[in-house]
């Protein structure tokens, strides 16, 4: 497994990484919060992140592809979003945050991708608090990923 992130500056990777045996199954993590990182380190197109925006669907399923790519693992993860408290808009409030991961399968790539959504549970989000809970869901996505493959599931967006 790999991750990209952006909004978490690595918490993903520290969070994996922190349980012994970690390196069984994690390869590489990559902190890309700059578009000229995710561009020259993840192979994000310029003008996808000028069509669409850092903080977009589309830009962390490349930065999962581009890192998946980049080290040869089964799985890649893509985090990019606003963790705050600056940095929001009204199409894209603080705790707009996107998490894709995809998984190598037979020559295929599954794919799942979520906008959290975070500012829509959470009244009082902090930027700590919005960080945590991405790091939180982007486990459980990887959980589920790897579940729905186990159950021989095509498309886990489907479900």
């Amino acid at each position: 497994m790999s991750t990209a992130e952006s909004c978490t500056g690595g918490m993903l990777a520290q969070a994996i990484t922190s349980v012994s045996g970690a390196s069984e199954i994690f390869e590489m993590g990559v902190v890309s919060y700059s578009n000229r990182i995710k561009s020259m380190l993840l192979d994000v197109p310029e003008d996808i992140l000028l069509e669409y925006g850092a903080v977009s669907q589309q830009t962390a399923v490349l930065m999962a592809q581009g890192v998946l790519k980049k080290s040869g693992s089964d799985i890649g993860v893509g985090i990019t979003g606003i963790a705050g408290p600056t940095g929001g808009t009204k199409d894209k409030p603080v705790g707009t945050v996107y998490v894709a991961v995809v998984k190598n399968c037979d020559g295929e790539q599954k794919i799942l991708v979520r906008n959290l959504a975070l500012y829509k549970e959470e009244k009082e989000l902090t930027r700590d608090k919005a960080r945590e809970l991405t790091v939180l869901k982007a486990l459980e996505m990887i959980l589920e990923i790897c579940e729905a493959d186990e159950r021989n599931i095509k498309d886990v967006n489907d479900e």
